[in-house]
């Protein structure tokens, strides 16, 4: 019983995130415009879940603990994609979404850079 209870609330959550931000993402579209939205705080909520996933990744956590993470990173990054495809400058997005993907890789070089990455 209480594994299905948990199942249940493990598949629960991932059905919450999965649906989170998809409002935001339907309203963006329908308004064709991504006035509203903030780019900085967009990459900062972005940087703390790649930081926290590749924490969970790191020092071996099962991936039912951070199983969310993946999918509110990818509706995060469908919205960066939006605001610059709405502001006319898709190029300029580049840099962020390398930046994004190289350091999930730095992150991991030493224990000691995903533990300082951790730090309040």
């Amino acid at each position: 019983m209480e594994a299905a209870l948990l199942g249940l609330c493990n598949w629960s959550t991932l059905g919450v995130c999965a649906a989170l931000k998809l409002p935001q993402i339907s309203a963006v579209l329908a308004a064709r415009s991504a006035r509203g939205l903030s780019l900085p705080s967009l990459l900062l909520e972005l940087a703390g879940f790649l930081v926290f996933l590749r924490y969970q990744c790191y020092y071996g956590y099962p991936p039912l603990t951070y199983l969310e993470y993946p999918i509110l990173i990818a509706q995060d990054v469908i919205l960066l994609l939006c605001i610059f495809h709405f502001n006319g400058n898709v190029k300029q997005a580049t840099p962020y979404v390398a930046v994004l993907g190289s350091s999930w890789f730095v992150l991991a070089l030493q224990k000691w850079i995903i533990d300082l990455a951790m730090q309040e």
